[in-house]
């Protein structure tokens, strides 16, 4: 009988007994020499066929003359065969499915990796009453059968119009039997075991459990009751399929709180993952809507290796670890060995099976898993050391899991990996499924509760940020003798990068106006904001002269990293007289039009970039819709113009150099492009390389790492 893995746990229930009338018992230990054929006497009643039957390896040949097997044909002499006795220990259970009345198959009776087509024969004579009708309950097999009676088939399991035979897993049948005028019956049972089943344990092989004959009424009842147990047996898959669907709808969620935790689509994928597999595998195991042989493929090779890396990159994601770097890339060849080495162990080539490449599969697939469980072991350890209760609540399922993975070599040790507590089968991997969802439900929680808390906090900050602005700019209306001014400040954000300030000077009758944009938007904006407003009302109280203003400026910026800003001051005297000094800002405008476009033949600097190598500067010129380029002395410092490119579109905001120094990439915020320029190491020329990207309003351009 096939089986879903040995991951699998069942809870059997017995709701039904059946009394057996049975005035001739089947002699279970009848001599080699004794009569072939067992008497039963049958009223409403059903009697287990313990036999002995006689059995063969191999396949019958067809009679000639019929087309029909040989070995079905009650003539023929099977007095050669081996004799099997069906009789079960007492309290036997089927090791996969804790059914009872499992006795151990052929691999225990002398044919040991032996894997193909194997007959069982039985002659019966059956005393019944008038019009009784017989039917028989189809026994327990690995894998598939036909079922004849006098040399007739009388029903299959399994498709054996292919060859070979397609494999399901073992439903509970039933066969009428057509009436025998003398009450005799040779029933004959041809069985196929495909090489996989080989590996699922050291007891499979043909009948696991006997057939079961009876009047056709007790028979349905028998019917019943094996179907409840299969049903009952795998009732687990569903509910698992739904816990695992469910909290990974849960973990998807909770990436819309928090878009920058990726942790959560990757629970939520390989959790609906692992529901999609669990919900295969109830279709495969209470129909025949799908084979068993793609449930193995999906099930034990393809999503057993994708869960088992999977589950190694999300507690690294979770844990937020980032060394070795190496690893999610090594994991990927990993991945693809660890399927096809398990394939390969689990005898899934017929034409391989039972060799070399069954040791070689075995061990490079023993292998794989304990790199992965050695990686996995790893992460949580260092995460006990770098987080502690979540390392502590990670490690017990990691521990589970981990161990649940080489089930099979446990077993080959004589160790117990499987329990019938209360009826219920219980095993390593279940345990560490349930361990898992019970772990991941607490963190998802954790979690969520924690990113609500900074985010809350985060709110809180915006919130003292923008009051911290509304403080430091302006009113909207200012009143200054001989002036009117108006402002209006529309932050793109909560919080804006752009400021402005109005400061009067009561000595003279002037009045300093400076506007500003930093780079960015957000609450570091609008921190670097308040920092120029303070360095421009501090300088201001020592000079209104906007050039020494804008010097002040600059020495604040330098040595801070990313920050950048573009600013404009305007001082107007009493007599209406204006100084202005433009540090990279959008000209003024006056009577409508920009102010010095004319005079200045539209010269307005964006932003000033140096080359990581330090000998060049890069400035962009949105007048001219150039990025000029300056040589830097090395001893001195001193600039030395260079050449100019055109910038690929019109008015280049701003720019940025990559880290390696050997693109260049403008943004031009009028034509709404990105140009890549390649940049000359040795002159600092700038060639375009033909490629533009499409952005819409190009309003800034950034390396970021990528994490």
């Amino acid at each position: 009988m096939p089986s879903r893995s040995h991951r699998f746990f069942t809870a059997v229930f017995t709701i039904l007994s059946i009394d057996l009338l049975i005035p001739h018992s089947m002699s279970a230990q009848s001599p080699a020499h004794s009569p072939t054929t067992e008497h039963l006497q049958l009223g409403r009643s059903a009697i287990p066929l313990y036999g002995p039957w006689k059995f063969s390896i191999g396949d019958s040949p067809l009679n000639p003359s019929t087309g029909h097997p040989l070995w079905a044909d009650p003539s023929f002499d099977d007095s050669h065969w081996e004799d099997v006795d069906l009789t079960p220990d007492s309290g036997a259970l089927n090791p996969i499915s804790g059914v009872a009345g499992y006795v151990p198959g052929w691999t225990t009776r002398g044919h040991a990796g032996y894997w193909g087509y194997a007959w069982y024969r039985l002659r019966l004579q059956i005393d019944t009453a008038t019009n009784v009708q017989l039917a028989i309950a189809g026994p327990q097999i690995d894998d598939v059968y036909q079922f004849f009676d006098n040399g007739a088939m009388v029903g299959h399991f399994g498709d054996f119009n292919s060859d070979p035979p397609q494999i399901f897993y073992a439903q509970p049948v039933m066969f009428p039997l057509p009436p025998s005028p003398n009450g005799t019956r040779l029933l004959a049972v041809r069985v196929w075991m495909q090489p996989a089943t080989l590996y699922q344990g050291s007891t499979v092989g043909g009948i696991v459990s006997a057939p079961t004959i009876g009047e056709a009424s007790t028979i349905a009842l028998v019917q019943h009751l094996h179907v409840d147990e299969i049903t009952r047996a795998y009732l687990w898959q569903p509910i698992e399929a739904l816990l695992l669907g469910l909290l990974g709808l849960l973990a998807l969620s909770l990436s819309l709180f928090d878009r920058s935790d990726r942790v959560y689509l990757w629970i939520g994928g390989l959790l609906l993952l692992a529901a999609i597999d669990a919900t295969s595998g109830s279709f495969a195991t209470w129909s025949t809507l799908i084979h068993a042989r793609y449930d193995v493929i999906s099930h034990d090779f393809v999503l057993f290796a994708l869960e088992y890396a999977g589950w190694v990159m999300i507690w690294r994601v979770w844990f937020r670890q980032r060394r070795p770097a190496w690893l999610p890339w090594a994991l990927i060849p990993m991945t693809i060995i660890l399927g096809i080495s398990q394939a390969l162990a689990e005898n899934f080539f017929p034409a391989l099976a039972a060799s070399q490449f069954t040791t070689i599969g075995h061990f490079v697939s023993l292998l794989v898993r304990l790199l992965m469980a050695s990686f996995l072991l790893l992460i949580v350890v260092q995460a006990i050391r770098d987080q502690g209760v979540e390392g502590w609540l990670a490690l017990p399922p990691v521990l589970l899991a981990s161990s649940a993975e080489f089930s099979h070599e446990l077993q080959q040790l004589g160790l117990r990996v499987t329990w019938f507590p209360f009826g219920v089968q219980m095993n390593l991997a279940v345990a560490s499924r349930l361990l898992l969802i019970l772990v991941l439900t607490i963190l998802l929680v954790r979690r969520l509760v924690l990113s609500i808390r900074r985010q809350r906090l985060m709110v809180l900050d915006f919130k003292q940020a923008q009051e911290v602005q509304r403080v430091i700019l302006p009113q909207s209306h200012t009143l200054i003798p001989g002036l009117q001014i108006e402002t209006e400040y529309r932050p793109a954000r909560q919080v804006g990068g752009d400021f402005f300030q109005i400061i009067p000077h009561p000595a003279d009758g002037s009045v300093l106006i400076v506007v500003g944009d930093v780079a960015g938007k957000g609450l570091q904006a609008g921190m670097l904001v308040a920092l120029l407003i303070g360095a421009i009302r501090s300088t201001a109280e020592a000079t209104s002269e906007p050039l020494e203003l804008l010097q002040a400026l600059n020495r604040r910026l330098l040595g801070r990293g990313e920050a950048y800003a573009t600013c404009l001051a305007i001082r107007i005297s009493s007599q209406g007289h204006i100084t202005l000094a433009n540090a990279g800002h959008l000209p003024p405008y006056l009577n409508g039009e920009p102010d010095g476009v004319k005079k200045t033949n539209k010269l307005s600097g964006a932003e000033v970039e140096v080359h990581p190598s330090g000998k060049f500067v890069y400035a962009s010129i949105r007048g001219l819709n150039v990025i000029s380029i300056f040589a830097v002395d090395g001893a001195s410092g001193k600039l030395t113009a260079a050449g100019h490119a055109d910038s690929g579109g019109k008015t280049p905001r701003a720019f940025e150099i990559d880290p390696t120094g050997a693109f260049l990439l403008a943004a031009n915020q009028d034509s709404g492009n990105v140009v890549v320029m390649k940049i000359d190491q040795g002159t600092g020329a700038l060639t375009p390389t033909g490629s533009v990207i499409e952005v819409g309003s190009a309003c800034c351009v950034k390396f970021v790492e990528k994490k």
